[in-house]
This record gives C-alpha cells, sequence and structure tokens, in this order.
C-alpha cells in the first residue's frame, strides 16, 4: 500500500518558483528543489515527475499571482495612467511578496525558443495580460484621460515591454532611478 503525501504540494510549488525564480530553470538542481522545498529527491519525483514538470506548474503558479495583481491593479478606481505607473512601479518593488525578477522575462529567454509547451504558456499569459491593458486603456480614451487618437493596442504592447525591459534592467545592475527615469518615460507616452 502507498503511503499518504506528508506535505503541501502548493506550499511546495510556491518554495520551487522562488527557486527558479532566484537561479533560472536550468541552474536550480534538483537538489536545490530540495533544499527549497524539505523534500526529498523521491517525493519530488514521485509528487512531480520530472524538474520539468515542477517547473510548468510553478511557472504557472507564478503567473496566476502576477496577473492576478496586474487585473487587481488595472480594475481599480485609480486613472489609468496611474495604474500603469503602479504596475510599472511594482517590477521595481513588488507588492505580492514575491522577490524582484520574473519568471516570465526569464523563462522567455531561457526555455521558450526551444520548449513549444512553455511558449505556449506564456503566449496565453501574454495575451490575458494584454487584453487587460488594452480595456484600461480603451476605458481611459473613453473617460477622457487619454487622447482619443491612442492606439491602445500599441500601448498595451508598449507597457507589456517596458515593464519587461526594467526588470531586464534592473537584473542587469540598473539601480531604482534608473528604473524610475525608465517608468517616468514611458508614462510620457500616455
Amino acid at each position: 500500500m502507498a503511503r499518504p503525501r506528508q506535505f503541501d504540494e502548493e506550499r511546495a510549488v510556491d518554495a520551487a518558483m522562488r527557486a527558479f525564480l532566484g537561479s533560472g530553470y536550468e541552474a536550480t538542481s534538483t537538489q536545490d528543489l530540495c533544499t527549497a522545498t524539505g523534500l526529498g529527491r523521491s517525493s519530488i519525483y514521485n509528487t512531480f515527475t520530472s524538474k520539468h514538470h515542477l517547473f510548468k506548474k510553478s511557472l504557472r503558479h507564478y503567473m496566476d499571482i502576477r496577473t492576478a495583481g496586474i487585473l487587481e491593479t488595472l480594475e481599480g478606481p485609480a486613472p489609468v495612467r496611474e495604474k500603469i505607473g503602479t504596475l510599472m512601479r511594482q517590477a521595481v518593488e513588488p507588492r505580492d511578496g514575491l522577490p524582484r525578477g520574473c519568471l516570465v522575462v526569464n523563462t522567455m529567454i531561457e526555455l521558450a525558443p526551444h520548449d513549444a509547451e512553455v511558449a505556449a504558456m506564456l503566449k496565453r499569459d501574454y495575451a490575458r495580460r494584454l487584453e487587460a491593458l488594452r480595456a484600461a486603456i480603451e476605458a481611459g480614451k473613453i473617460s477622457g484621460e487619454l487622447a482619443a487618437d491612442k492606439d491602445a493596442t500599441a500601448l498595451a504592447h508598449f507597457v507589456i515591454a517596458s515593464i519587461s525591459g526594467i526588470q531586464v534592467s534592473l537584473r542587469g545592475g540598473a539601480g531604482p532611478a534608473a528604473a524610475q527615469a525608465i517608468i517616468q518615460t514611458a508614462l510620457g507616452a500616455f
């Protein structure tokens, strides 16, 4: 008879997500995952079947957390320009308890070019964020906060690219002052 699981799978996925966020997919070893989750190798493989499967669960969990935060901000009562500024500042200082950085951006570079399944996950998440941003920008146009001739889809792509650029810049050594300059420049497009 198989022994019942003695751990919380969601907590293990969250811990693995944090390990992958800190080191990336390739550099996170099975031992790193054991240390992060507090699980033995056999528990990890019996539950998640492979490092790759655990990574996909971790990525999905990360996207759920981050995208939920984005949607919450965009659905709030603030003016759209303020909402977008908030999203950009959260790239510098995340409010969701996660460390600075972005597992989505890291994964786009590290895995998406040669992993079709992961690329499809990222594409779905991007589309979800893009649509939420586009809708918020359209609402800003309707309310008169933004000029009617602004292209909401183009601006939504620009916001996503700007946030990703902030995260990459910070990882590359840029400080908060540089990130703030990027934010102010990007907000000038609105």
